[in-house]
């Protein structure tokens, strides 16, 4: 996965993510929704055909990009759990 940092100030960032789809950028905006000190979490895309963007802006100090690694981390840990339930399957 290629990121490219459009903008980033205190309390905002923008991120394309270069030939992904948006999926994952839908799912980790949802996930940031849920940090009460991300104000918003928006994916953009100007075309069907172009790299989805990441807009995040934050609120009380938090650092944007800090929040967005607190959003993939949780992700990721949701990830795991249903990966090794699965696997828990396969093997019962």
């Amino acid at each position: 996965m290629k990121l490219k940092l459009l903008e980033l100030t205190d309390d905002k960032a923008r991120i394309l993510f270069e030939g992904e789809g948006n999926t994952y950028i839908n799912a980790l905006a949802a996930e940031l929704l849920n940090d009460p000190d991300v104000d918003v979490a928006q994916h953009r895309q100007a075309f069907k055909f172009t790299d989805p963007e990441l807009v995040v802006t934050t609120v009380n100090g938090r650092s944007p990009l800090l929040a967005i690694t607190d959003a993939a981390k949780r992700l990721s840990d949701v990830a795991g759990e249903i990966l090794r339930k699965v696997e828990a399957l396969e093997t019962a």
